[in-house]
């Protein structure tokens, strides 16, 4: 079967120069929102299954963000790789064409509201394809070259779907945030690099001034900072990624804690849309929330930025 992969037109303008003239409002947790619309996520692909078994409900989940106000869709490819489609008996030209499906299907969502979006395409770490929460971790015991050879055909096959931004996201240390800046150089498409980070460190327990300081003279990376962290580690954060001198992106999860054994989240939410205006202060442009943050938590949000709900 021949699938057209030509690149969708983007948006009007690139989201560097958005960022540029002040905040500009991410989505919340694609994982969330789907079991709230009654989707089973307990699949080792976790949200990318749906790319292949419920596009529809990828396509409606986004929608739910563009209506709350967000003006980033992130696609539902953070778990979606060629090794993890193989395991479930998926050809490589099949999972190529669900990784540009998943560029459309926001792309479709970000249209409905009339107003500019941006559609970011998500590559997540190493240790999402493991799902055993190692991205929680990092230290795979894999070099620098091996995380290149595995991240670079997901990261290709994304880019030619014409996003306006590639998401480098959860990243858990400095290794592998290496191997996809080397990966993504030569693709043509600007970046955020966003690391996942714990008590002023990264998860592999590597310095975040290190770690941001991976982006210095990278013209490509349009934002580096943090996501899928506490909120709290997200407001220490900030102040280091923004010493960088780049805009800082920041998407912290509920504050709830992922128990991998169990395959559940724990605890209880810290997230406040209050947060923002310390982010915003200290150099903060593009903002949102990851897991466990819903459209209520987002349209809180677009009402601190300024940006409308409809």
């Amino acid at each position: 079967m021949h699938t057209d992969r030509r690149p969708e037109v983007r948006s009007r303008r690139p989201l560097g120069e958005a960022l540029a003239e002040g905040t500009v409002l991410l989505d919340g947790g694609l994982s969330n929102q789907l079991e709230a619309q009654g989707c089973d996520l307990s699949d080792a692909l976790w949200s990318a299954r749906l790319l292949a078994d419920a596009p529809q409900q990828i396509e409606a989940a986004h929608t739910a963000y563009a209506r709350a106000g967000a003006q980033v869709l992130t696609t539902a490819s953070y778990q979606a790789t060629f090794e993890g489609f193989d395991r479930r008996g998926i050809a490589r030209a099949r999972a190529a064409d669900l990784m540009t499906g998943s560029v459309r299907s926001a792309r479709r969502a970000g249209a409905v509201t009339g107003r500019e979006y941006w559609v970011a395409a998500s590559i997540g770490p190493y240790g999402a394809m493991l799902a055993d929460g190692s991205e929680y971790r990092g230290r795979y015991g894999l070099t620098v070259r091996e995380l290149e050879r595995f991240h670079r055909p997901r990261a290709q096959t994304l880019a030619e779907a014409g996003p306006d931004v590639l998401a480098l996201e959860t990243v858990p240390d400095i290794d592998e945030a290496e191997a996809l800046l080397r990966v993504v150089q030569d693709l043509g498409v600007p970046v955020w690099l966003s690391y996942s980070v714990a008590g002023g460190r990264t998860r592999a327990g590597q310095p975040l001034e290190e770690a941001f300081g991976l982006v210095a003279g990278i013209d490509q990376v349009v934002a580096v900072g943090v996501n899928c962290c506490d909120p709290a580690d997200a407001d220490r954060a900030v102040d280091a990624a923004a010493a960088t001198g780049k805009p800082v992106v920041v998407y912290p999860n509920s504050g709830e804690t992922w128990d991998a054994t169990g395959r559940r989240w724990t605890g209880s939410s810290t997230f406040a849309a209050s947060r923002v205006r310390d982010w915003q202060r200290t150099g903060a442009r593009l903002v949102g929330g990851c897991c466990r943050v819903g459209p209520a938590d987002i349209a809180a949000l677009a009402g601190r930025t300024g940006r409308p709900e409809v």
